[in-house]
């Protein structure tokens, strides 16, 4: 590609840009929180234990099937 090229994917990848106002609403509004919520911290070692717990049901479940069927 040449430079040329280049620059007019770039200015594609952006989309078109805000006049001054419309930039000062959309800065005032991210700004003002209305939207925003209080999340609790991310633990990934419970999620961790979670889906384990569940991986150990569902196989105890299925050996209890494959056993009623006798195949075990």
């Amino acid at each position: 590609m040449t430079e040329e090229q280049n620059q007019n994917t770039d200015v594609e990848d952006k989309g078109p840009a805000l006049s001054a106002e419309d930039q000062a609403k959309v800065d005032k509004y991210l700004s003002s929180g209305v939207n925003s919520v209080e999340r609790p911290p991310f633990r990934p070692l419970r999620l961790m234990f979670f889906l384990w717990g569940v991986l150990l049901v569902l196989g105890i479940i299925s050996y209890v099937i494959a056993h009623m069927s006798g195949l075990v």
